[in-house]
């Protein structure tokens, strides 16, 4: 039996191959994996295979996550980061279970619990409309990141899916309704994204103002490195983006490229859409998931029950 490490590229070429995973998805475990990769070279673990690691392996994992700190920022992994560490490896185990290769069963990787309000955030019509105007439309950056936040919200797009976007996959954006186009998303799915007439101006400003003939239909201001997607714009760079803008329009610095995206899913919930249509927009493959966000009209369901209410109108006595 070949040591985990040997197994990770024929992992990565499953995820890529059989689960249909996006590149960038793999290209996320790849990055995650690798730090998996230094911490068995770190305890002498070079050799440790499948049928040999232990939950006390995984426990010692655990605790180099919460230990370490980001490189750049020097601060502790947040729960949530340490979380993707962990997925990662999960998802390496359930690639041992079905390729049948004796290892720890991926269940016994338990996720660290995150203390923090898990209500769904999202941004008010009016916190929106600052975060839109808070770029300096007079230069093609400020452009950019002016079609960023309104692809966001025009389209619900998960950071991904916006990064892999063409200038190509757009077609003809004269259409005065808009376009329509159909994407790859989360798990292989596929799924039509909707752009405004709105946005679309916005993107044909933009585009109008670049000198380069890179693909990519967002890209960095930068050379960048040689290669076909040299000037693809990163999704740390777009996270980076919104936050900047945030802060710019006095918003919450936890604003984030997903918060937009919540801010999309409400917007048309709190507009009387149906919620499997909200789903499909989404590309949730479950309801269930989709219906975090029926907690955003609970008060405006108490509103109109105590207006139109028959109930409310009878008589005690």
């Amino acid at each position: 039996m070949k040591p985990i490490k040997k197994y990770i590229t024929d992992f990565l070429e499953y995820c890529e191959i059989e689960k249909g995973l996006s590149p960038i998805s793999v290209k996320n475990y790849a990055q995650f994996l690798r730090q998996f990769e230094a911490w068995l070279d770190a305890q002498k673990l070079t050799t440790l295979t499948p049928k040999d690691l232990t939950a006390e392996h995984i426990w010692d994992y655990r605790i180099h996550l919460s230990r370490k700190r980001h490189p750049q920022t020097n601060e502790f992994l947040s729960k949530s980061t340490q979380s993707y560490y962990l997925i990662a490896l999960r998802g390496l185990l359930s690639y041992f279970v079905d390729k049948d290769i004796k290892s720890l069963p991926p269940d016994k990787i338990k996720l660290p619990k995150d203390s923090k309000d898990h209500n769904v955030r999202f941004l008010s019509l009016e916190q929106l409309e600052k975060l839109l105007l808070s770029p300096n439309i007079s230069n093609t950056k400020g452009l950019r990141d002016r079609a960023i936040l309104e692809t966001f919200f025009s389209t619900g797009l998960r950071i991904a899916e916006l990064v892999s976007l063409n200038i190509s996959d757009l077609g003809n954006t004269e259409n005065n309704d808009g376009i329509e186009i159909q994407i790859i998303g989360k798990g292989g799915r596929a799924r039509t994204v909707y752009f405004s007439r709105r946005c679309l101006d916005w993107i044909g400003k933009y585009l109008s103002s670049r000198a380069d003939d890179d693909k990519s239909l967002f890209a960095r201001q930068n050379r960048g490195h040689s290669g076909e997607d040299s000037k693809r714009i990163t999704a740390r760079s777009i996270e980076r983006v919104v936050k900047y803008y945030a802060l710019r329009a006095g918003l919450p610095h936890s604003i984030t490229p997903h918060v937009l995206r919540h801010t999309y899913a409400t917007d048309l919930l709190s507009q009387g859409v149906d919620l499997r249509i909200i789903q499909e927009l989404l590309g949730h493959k479950n309801i269930v998931t989709t219906q975090i966000y029926t907690h955003v009209t609970n008060k405006e369901l108490r509103e109109a029950h105590k207006k139109f209410h028959s109930g409310n109108k009878l008589k005690n006595s």
